[in-house]
């Protein structure tokens, strides 16, 4: 069964349809990099498979709960937004502490120092989040995902404001998470940065998948950003 999945999956504003019968599925260890335009529902698909959001029509299921699932399908799923979406009066650490704690994580000290130790942010443990650069807050973002160690990573520009560095760690990371069986779906606007994870891309566009492929061959990818440049202008 794959981790990650979605049939007919459709969530409607009013008459607008911001999802539309979505099929997808992502199997354990794969990496989907979702692209496309502003607005073409990519934030939206993932708030569904992250339960903040209910299908009008179809289904979503993450590891085999159907969505919005409640507390079975929190534990499976981490959401790394662009937002940070921490508390910049408490520590890197008691942030994680806090997110632990609501997963119900035994040693909840030690996961949350493995996962700061995870994104090299160990040294700053102690430090307030609103004293650390808008890149060291993103790092806490992605530690304070994996804190509860989810079988489904959902990714919405996980990159923003990341240096070098930083971007190094998370893209190593996320290779890691995949090759110990977690299911990915990434979604960004940096068609490279994404094919260099993905196992499968796809593109989307008024809310419905237009084009959808394995994993490119060696030199495949300046045909990808061809196509997907000539669906996103047509």
């Amino acid at each position: 069964m794959p981790l990650v999945e979605a049939v007919a999956l459709t969530r409607a504003f009013g008459v607008r349809r911001a999802v539309d019968k979505v099929d997808l599925a992502i199997e354990s260890g794969e990496c989907l990099a979702l692209f496309g335009p502003n607005g073409a529902g990519k934030t939206t698909l993932l708030r569904l498979f992250a339960g903040l959001l209910r299908p009008t029509s179809g289904e979503a299921r993450v590891g085999g709960v159907t969505l919005p699932g409640g507390a079975r399908a929190r534990a499976t799923v981490g959401l790394i937004s662009h937002q940070t979406m921490l508390y910049p009066a408490l520590t890197a650490l008691e942030n994680l502490l806090f997110a632990a704690r609501l997963h119900g994580v035994p040693d909840a000290r030690d996961a949350a120092l493995a996962a700061l130790e995870r994104v090299s942010m160990a040294d700053r443990a102690e430090t307030l989040v609103r004293d650390l650069s808008r890149g060291m807050q993103q790092r806490v973002t992605v530690a304070r995902a994996l804190v509860h160690r989810p079988r489904v990573l959902l990714l919405d520009e996980p990159f923003t404001g990341l240096d070098d560095a930083g971007s190094t760690t998370l893209a190593a990371t996320l290779t890691e998470l995949a090759e110990e069986g977690a299911a990915l779906l990434l979604v960004t606007h940096d068609v490279r940065e994404g094919l260099a994870l993905a196992t499968q891309v796809a593109v989307m566009r008024r809310g419905a998948i237009v084009l959808r492929e394995p994993r490119l061959a060696s030199g495949e990818p300046d045909g990808f950003v061809q196509r997907y440049r000539a669906l996103v202008a047509s």
